[in-house]
């Protein structure tokens, strides 16, 4: 029975058998001595995406009290959920979505905790982000939301979230929300690239 610290692109933590690329928290979420959720789903607005192998370090998953592990199949999934790059395990990646959100906003870069409170913002307001115009024009690695699926949004074409991966790519003339926080989505369009799952070209979720 897998554990309940997988996110989907909505932002929601949930039971299933998808470990992904990458990992991340939202501080402590989980009750070591039972492995399971408590009823808060985040108590720090730092909300990070981090390496599966950092160091060479090992933990029991949901087993201490530092952090709740979550796992995100990829980091568009991760970003749509409202997480950022870590500064510590993925500072590279960090920094280049720093970059990035600068020139999206058109401001000098910001601290970590600066993008943290927009980003906050952006979460609690995740459901009154309309898509703008056609998915189409939106930039690659962009997630929305359609008839209660999430797609992701990749040369031209849509790919539907599942919980095996991307399916096969289809049109998606229409769109009734951003997943991804605007501020990302800008980031996004300065040229952020994200690192997406191999089911994205394999079409085979």
């Amino acid at each position: 029975m897998p554990l309940q610290n997988r996110v989907t692109p909505f932002g929601d933590i949930v039971a299933i058998d998808q470990r992904g690329l990458f990992t991340g928290n939202r501080g402590i979420l989980h009750d070591p001595a039972t492995r399971t959720l408590g009823k808060r789903r985040w108590t720090s607005k730092a909300w990070l995406i981090c390496t599966c192998d950092y160091r060479d370090r090992r933990r029991a998953v949901m087993g201490g009290r530092s952090w709740t592990e979550l796992f995100f199949l990829d980091e568009a999934v991760a970003l749509a959920a409202g997480h950022r790059p870590c500064f510590l395990c993925r500072r590279p990646a960090a920094l280049r979505f720093r970059e990035a959100w600068a020139a999206g906003q058109e401001l000098p870069q910001p601290s970590a905790g600066a993008m943290d409170a927009v980003l906050h913002a952006e979460r609690i307001g995740r459901r009154a982000h309309p898509a703008p115009g056609r998915p189409i024009d939106l930039p690659d690695g962009t997630m929305v939301a359609n008839a209660g699926a999430a797609f992701l949004l990749h040369g031209g074409l849509a790919r539907r979230w599942t919980d095996r991966g991307y399916g096969p790519p289809e049109p998606l003339p229409r769109a009734e929300r951003l997943l991804t926080p605007p501020s990302t989505v800008a980031a996004l369009r300065a040229g952020y690239r994200v690192a997406v799952h191999p089911s994205v070209e394999t079409g085979h979720a």
